[in-house]
């Protein structure tokens, strides 16, 4: 739970937000001080954010754990709180964690928003970014972004490239909030943006290896990485967009997918470690039996690593599924 001091529901009575009284956030410091107040949707920005802000900054992830679900979290009273007391708020959008968008409208929120869908150049009517881009761009909490595209693969943080221009613009809106220390989370982000173009060089390896090599991935999570790997989802999308929405996998589908990984053609399968179901059981099975290597991603931070090392080693394991 953050530490701020709860307050009695009765004075949230007339918000529109439903609340649950059992969510948790990542802890907040018990006194900020002068410090720009960030919040994350989840434990994958406030990483990035806490790099680029450093000490000056106070960073809280409403999800950071990985038993937690953004498709189907229910936010809290204090997660309302949070939100008010924001300068800046980082989220995935796409519908990916749509629930911020609630705590803003019912908090009353005017803080900057930051929507990490809308750097990716798979975005629709997404003309592209640059620095110099940035001084003209307004973010507020009044845009599209937040409900699910169809064909729109959300899931963005695992493409290197799109976080680049993420962190990029959390270190200009920082210096917007806080010109005094502007240069610093200018530095900051370049350090970072340079060690997450080191996440891309490896992916450079994986590609000069293994370019056009097909993988199968039982939900759209790890898609982005794997293309900028070279790799080829192989995955028919009717199987993934049904495990991803919680729904039976249509019988002639997952016939597909049999004949998928039993083609001889698959090098690696990958799951997500956060959900489960009959189907995913099956595919895992028929993978271990036709020899195909499994890896493991999550959408979440494990406790421990940054976003830079995390990522590290989800393509450390990829690259090692591949040699098998």
């Amino acid at each position: 739970m953050t530490s701020r001091v709860p307050v009695s529901l009765a004075l949230l009575g007339g918000s529109a937000l439903v609340l649950a009284g059992c969510a948790t956030a990542t802890p907040a410091a018990e006194d900020a001080g002068d410090g720009l107040r960030i919040v994350a949707s989840t434990n994958v920005y406030g990483s990035l954010a806490a790099a680029v802000g450093g000490d000056d900054v106070e960073v809280t992830s409403i999800i950071d754990s990985l038993s937690q679900d953004p498709h189907s979290y229910e936010a809290s009273a204090r997660d309302q709180l949070t939100i008010a007391d924001a300068d800046l708020i980082v989220e995935n959008g796409g519908g990916y964690d749509s629930f911020i968008d609630g705590l803003i409208d019912a908090s009353g929120s005017e803080a900057t928003v930051l929507t990490a869908v809308e750097f990716s150049h798979d975005y629709p009517d997404n003309a592209g970014h640059s620095d110099e881009e940035h001084a003209d761009e307004e973010h507020d909490h009044d845009h599209a972004g937040h409900d699910h595209i169809e064909g729109f693969n959300e899931h963005v943080w695992y493409d290197p490239h799109t976080v680049v221009h993420l962190v990029e613009d959390i270190a200009h809106e920082l210096g917007e909030l806080d010109a005094a220390d502007a240069d610093t989370y200018e530095a900051n982000a370049a350090d970072l943006v340079a060690q997450i173009e080191g996440l891309e060089g490896s992916l450079g390896e994986i590609a000069a290896e293994h370019e056009g090599e097909q993988i199968f991935v039982t939900e759209p999570v790890p898609v982005y990485l794997a293309a900028a790997a070279g790799l080829v989802d192989a995955t028919p999308a009717a199987f993934s967009e049904a495990v991803e929405e919680g729904q039976d996998v249509p019988p002639a589908t997952l016939l597909e997918a049999r004949d998928i990984l039993a083609s001889g053609d698959v090098r690696a399968v990958i799951t997500n470690a956060q959900t489960g179901g009959a189907e995913t059981t099956e595919i895992v099975s028929l993978a271990e039996d036709e020899g195909i290597p499994v890896i493991e991603f999550t959408e979440l931070l494990p406790e421990g690593p940054d976003y830079v090392e995390w990522m590290q080693e989800n393509i450390d394991a990829l690259a090692g599924s591949l040699t098998e």
